[in-house]
């Protein structure tokens, strides 16, 4: 039985493609896609990274959307790029002890501990972070024919792009650090995630005009924004109660 490659289009016969090497089974994503990436993407580090991070900022959401209808042999695995620079992050963050709160008002030793829990913790926050990106994703963008999970491996991908600009700019960082301004840069960095974020989904959401995939990635960050303020709520009223 001849199959079409999803990945460079070549016909072929067998369970691997003999042009570029890509197997023939790409399965659909969903939770036992991203249990498999969890169970063994984690172990093994190749020569994707360098082309998912160049697709990530040169064709983002057209790079995604490929990925997740089987274009798949040269990308990283994404929740392993994810752990990685996340994980990278977090160990240049506590290395060099960037404090985003300048000692104020009696409360720095308050912010010193979240300072150091977030640099030791960095790498889980992101990931924790991605349902609930997700939710947000899931619940404007649900008709375009994706599931949770698929969605999930979007965010996914978008946190990596975040993060990669994150290590980019931590010259910067470093160099304000401690000062007033660092919060100012913090929001900047911010500021260039939301713009990453709706470039991405303006190439990947390709169904639909960029005006309405604009303005649907606003309402699905407010959506992010609300969930996350009330998980943050419940997370630190029993921590306080506790």
């Amino acid at each position: 039985m001849e199959i079409e490659c999803k990945n460079c289009h070549q016909i072929f016969k067998g369970h691997y493609c003999n042009n570029c090497g890509q197997t023939s089974e790409t399965h659909k994503i969903n939770a036992h896609f991203l249990w498999h990436d969890i169970q063994h993407g984690l172990l093994h580090f190749d020569k994707g990274i360098p082309y998912s991070l160049k697709q990530l900022f040169t064709r983002p959401g057209h790079s995604v959307r490929e990925f997740i209808e089987g274009k798949r042999v040269h990308h990283f695995k994404p929740l392993s790029l994810v752990v990685l620079l996340a994980a990278l992050y977090g160990v240049l963050y506590h290395y060099f002890h960037i404090n985003t709160f300048p000692e104020s008002d009696g409360k720095s030793v308050n912010y010193h501990e979240f300072n150091e829990w977030m640099a030791t913790h960095y790498s889980w926050v992101i990931i924790a972070t991605i349902p609930i990106y997700t939710i947000g994703t899931y619940t404007v963008f649900r008709k375009q024919g994706y599931n949770y999970f698929e969605f999930f491996v979007l965010n996914t991908f978008k946190a990596s792009q975040r993060l990669f600009v994150q290590i980019l700019t931590f010259p910067i960082l470093l160099y304000l650090n401690g000062t007033p301004q660092i919060q100012k840069f913090s929001s900047l960095t911010y500021f260039i995630g939301l713009i990453l974020i709706f470039w991405t989904n303006i190439q990947f959401f390709n169904k639909i005009s960029k005006t309405k995939a604009f303005f649907l990635s606003i309402l699905s960050h407010i959506i992010f924004l609300i969930c996350f303020f009330i998980i943050a709520v419940i997370v630190y009223t029993v921590i306080e109660n506790y």
